[in-house]
This record gives C-alpha cells, sequence and structure tokens, in this order.
C-alpha cells in the first residue's frame, strides 16, 4: 500500500498545549527540586553546627557558672534543639521532594517557618537578657574564686580562663585579697611569664591586672558581628528554603492539573 502525496509533504504533528505545559512543569520541578536539595545540604551542615555551638556553651556555662534554670542556661539548650529540629525538618523536606508529596512540603515550609520564629524569639531574648547574663557570670566567677583553695577542678578551670584572656580576678587583681589563704598572693596563672610560685609576693608590673569579667565580655562584644553574620547567613537560608518549598508545592499542585 503506497504512501499518500499529500501525507508525506504534511508537517509532522506539533504536540497539545496539555502536553506542552506538562514538560513545563515537569522542567520547573527538577530545576526547584535541585535547588531544594543543595538547600537540604547545606541545612543540615546548619544544624550541626547549632548542636555543636550549642554542646560547647552548655560545657563552657557548666564549668563557669552555677547551675540553675536562667537565661544563660537556657540560651544553649534552646539552640541545640533547634539544631535538632531543623536537621528533622531537613529529613522531612528531603523526602517530601524525592517523593513530590504535597502534605510532606507543606509540612517542611509551615516547620521551616516556626524555626525561623524560635531563632528571632532567642535572638530577642539575648538581646534582652545580656545585662543579666552578664551579672551572673560576675557573680558566679566571684564564687569560683571563693572555691578556689580547695577545688583542684575549679582552680584548673580558672587558671585556664585566666591564662587564655590574660586577666586576673573578676573585676580586678585585687578580688583575690578577698580570699582566704589568698592573702599576699595570686594564682600563678595571673603571671606574665608563668612559673612556679610566681603569684607569691608578686609584684604588680608582673602580673596582669585586668579582671576577667570586663576581659571576657569584650571578647564577646568583639565577635559578636561574627555570630550576627553567621545567624543571618542561616536566615537568609532559611528563607530561600520556604521559597523555594512554595514553589515545588505549586508545581506539584499544577502538575496534578495538567494530568
Amino acid at each position: 500500500m503506497t504512501t499518500p502525496f499529500f501525507s508525506i509533504l504534511a508537517p509532522p504533528a506539533q504536540p497539545t498545549c496539555r502536553g506542552q505545559a506538562a514538560m513545563a512543569v515537569e522542567g520547573g520541578m527538577k530545576c526547584v527540586k535541585f535547588l531544594l536539595y543543595v538547600l537540604l545540604l547545606a541545612f543540615c551542615a546548619c544544624a550541626v553546627g547549632l548542636i555543636a555551638v550549642g554542646v560547647a556553651t552548655q560545657l563552657v556555662l557548666n564549668q563557669t557558672m552555677t547551675r540553675g534554670a536562667t537565661p544563660s542556661f537556657l540560651l544553649p539548650v534552646v539552640i541545640i534543639a533547634v539544631g535538632a529540629f531543623l536537621f528533622l525538618v531537613a529529613f522531612v523536606g528531603c523526602c517530601g521532594a524525592c517523593k513530590e508529596n504535597y502534605c510532606l512540603m507543606i509540612t517542611f515550609a509551615i516547620f521551616l517557618s516556626l524555626i525561623m520564629l524560635v531563632e528571632v524569639a532567642a535572638a530577642i531574648a539575648g538581646y534582652v537578657f545580656r545585662d543579666k547574663v552578664r551579672s551572673e557570670f560576675n557573680k558566679d566567677f566571684r564564687q569560683q574564686m571563693k572555691n578556689y583553695p580547695k577545688a583542684n577542678e575549679t582552680a584548673s578551670i580558672l587558671d585556664k580562663m585566666q591564662k587564655d584572656f590574660k586577666c586576673c580576678g573578676a573585676a580586678n587583681y585585687t578580688d583575690w585579697e578577698k580570699i582566704p589563704t589568698m592573702a599576699s598572693r595570686v594564682p600563678d596563672s595571673c603571671c606574665v611569664n608563668i612559673t612556679n610560685n610566681c603569684g607569691v609576693h608578686f609584684v604588680v608590673k608582673d602580673i596582669h591586672t585586668e579582671g576577667c569579667v570586663e576581659k571576657i565580655a569584650a571578647w564577646l562584644r568583639k565577635n559578636v558581628l561574627v555570630v550576627a553574620a553567621a545567624a543571618l547567613g542561616i536566615a537568609f537560608v532559611e528563607i530561600l528554603g520556604i521559597v523555594l518549598a512554595c514553589c515545588l508545592v505549586k508545581s506539584i499542585r499544577s502538575g496534578y492539573e495538567v494530568m
């Protein structure tokens, strides 16, 4: 059977509008999914980083301050909880993107928004209670100084702080005069050049005279810009994740409508 001449000259059939829409939705979804996968890896890295920072902060506070239900002790707990929750949310987002599941992606976007609200609340709380944290640190540092002669663990912690920050006492080196058994001497860690018993019958020019509370507070103020920049970076990644999740949800719905 021969093919008609006019059928040979006829142009090939063009895809229908419905088919073109389906291809557009599929291509857009692949692009959004790829970007979302990259962000989910970033979320996992941020989650691990938050957990590490929270644990490190908790260890430092346990060593330098009296334990209690205060804002300074609640902050690292909040950081650890946010990190763990962010890791869980990233897992939900990965499952939702892989399966192209509408409900999982909606859950991912809602949870990510909640995490952002908690982070904003934690930042506000840190700013509001900054003076209270400093006063608590000052009080607990002085308490640790009282325990210095009779507690080896406390002594090693204070010695390390005074050595690292090149400081002596809470406000200044004269704070050690108020400690029993420490009259006419300071810990060897206060010395500029640390040697055995260098703090006994010391000369002022041979020791660090500045207090540790102000020195550590100044160090925190100096590094707060780094913390703020990291927080802004995490917030930007989270906002981008919410936007991409909403785009993927819209693509999934459009795909259902096309089908």
